[in-house]
Order: structure tokens, then C-alpha cells, then sequence
């Protein structure tokens, strides 16, 4: 088990626990971000510290950079540093594109671009002066697709955002032996599936596959990968 600290945002969503739980496998020291949901976030922090990790949680509000500058500082003076940052999804409306207003924009933006970008330039002072750092935004399946979304449309764009910002990231760290990659789920069990869909054999993904893309993307055996977008989709609207 290595000695890396990893800090998973969002840790009590749909995919936060699966991936916490995988990556307690392989690193010795994990920080759980939550925003509101603090029993579950105590109830996975209990479990993985029976796994033998050491395990902590924090409260933030990262729609906002103080919040996320705050929860970068906690975890690096609980834990000394912060080597792998997991930014999970955010809020997500289904609602068609001429029925949304500012709030709606704004509050998508801000949980799932925004709050990628301002964790990730507050940890990269950290993986700087370590030279080394694994930064793993989470995307959806369509993101390099520059079409129509007309129930999604601020998703899709915050998400497309997020992509160029991975890539961004990732040519201006790569000799700071930093990667920023992007990991795309598609259709997920437990999540929002269309009504009336019909999908092929494996074209329905699990949390665990997305976990495990992230254990790998994060190890040294991915140490050359970056600037990627990962599909883990199934061929789902490929």
C-alpha cells in the first residue's frame, strides 16, 4: 500500500464511495470530501478505515474557491500533502435548453467546472513541490461529441469545459511529472436512464468500472498517460 494521499471530492455521490473504497486498496492515506450528507460520509469513512487506511473527512462547499482552497488546506495539514485529487460529477438538470435560467447555468457550472478547476489549482502547489500528482476529472461518456443537448445542454457544456482545462492542465505539469486526465462514464446502473431505452449486452457500466479506470489512471502504470479522456461507456452513444 503506498504512502500517497488521495482526496476524493464528493465522496458521497453515486460513484464517490465505489471509488474510495477501491483506491483504500492501493493507498495508505484517503481524505472524503462531502458537502451536506454527513452520515454518509462518516458511515464510508468507518468503512474504509476497517480496510486499514488511514481516513478522514471534510466538509466543503466547493461551488465557491474558498471552499475548495479551504479543503485543500485541511487535507494538507491533516496529511501533510495531497498527491491524487479524484473531482467527481456535479449537479446535473434534465430540463430543455430554452427553460433554463440564470441559476440553473450558473449553479452547473460552477459544481462541475469550476469547482474542478479551483481543487485542482489549489493541489498543484502540493504535487509541484513533490513532482508528482495524478489529477482525475470525471467527464460523461459524449464530451468530445460538439453536437446537440437539448435536455443537458449546461452539462454538456460545463463538461466540454472541463475537458480543454484537462488538457490545459496537463501540457502546462507534464514536466512536473503531474498528470490531468479525464475519465468518461456512460450509461451507469443506479443512475438517470432514459425511458423507454433499448441498450445491447454490456452497454450498462457499474461504478466499479469506473473505479477501477481511476486505481489504474492514478498508479504509476499510467505514469506517461495524460491529457486522455477515457471512455468507459460500453460503446453507449459511441
Amino acid at each position: 500500500m503506498e504512502e500517497k494521499v488521495v482526496l476524493v471530492t464528493g465522496a458521497t455521490g453515486h460513484l464517490g464511495p465505489t471509488i474510495a473504497k477501491r483506491l483504500a486498496q492501493d493507498y495508505g492515506r484517503l481524505a472524503l470530501h462531502y458537502f451536506q450528507n454527513l452520515n454518509k460520509a462518516e458511515a464510508l469513512k468507518k468503512e474504509i478505515s476497517e480496510l486499514g487506511p488511514e481516513v478522514e473527512t471534510f466538509q466543503a462547499d466547493l461551488t465557491e474557491e474558498k471552499g475548495c482552497a479551504d479543503l485543500i488546506d485541511k487535507v494538507i495539514q491533516k496529511f501533510g500533502s495531497v498527491d491524487i485529487v479524484i473531482n467527481l460529477p456535479g449537479a446535473i438538470k434534465t430540463r430543455s435548453w430554452d427553460e433554463l435560467d440564470q441559476d440553473d447555468w450558473e449553479e452547473i457550472f460552477r459544481s462541475n467546472l469550476e469547482s474542478s478547476y479551483f481543487c485542482l489549482k489549489h493541489a498543484l502547489k502540493s504535487m509541484r513541490s513533490r513532482k508528482w500528482g495524478r489529477i482525475i476529472n470525471i467527464g460523461f461518456h459524449r464530451v468530445e461529441h460538439l453536437g446537440s443537448y437539448p435536455g443537458v445542454t449546461p452539462y454538456a457544456v460545463a463538461k466540454t469545459g472541463l475537458l480543454i482545462l484537462t488538457r490545459t492542465a496537463a501540457v502546462a505539469e507534464v514536466g512536473n511529472n503531474i498528470t490531468v486526465n479525464m475519465i468518461s462514464p456512460g450509461l451507469m446502473e443506479g443512475g438517470q436512464l432514459p425511458s423507454g431505452l433499448k441498450l445491447k449486452e454490456g452497454q450498462i457500466g457499474r461504478a466499479e468500472d469506473v473505479a477501477e479506470a481511476v486505481a489504474f489512471i492514478s498508479s504509476e502504470r499510467a505514469s506517461k498517460i495524460t491529457g486522455a479522456n477515457l471512455l468507459v461507456a460500453g460503446t453507449w452513444k459511441m
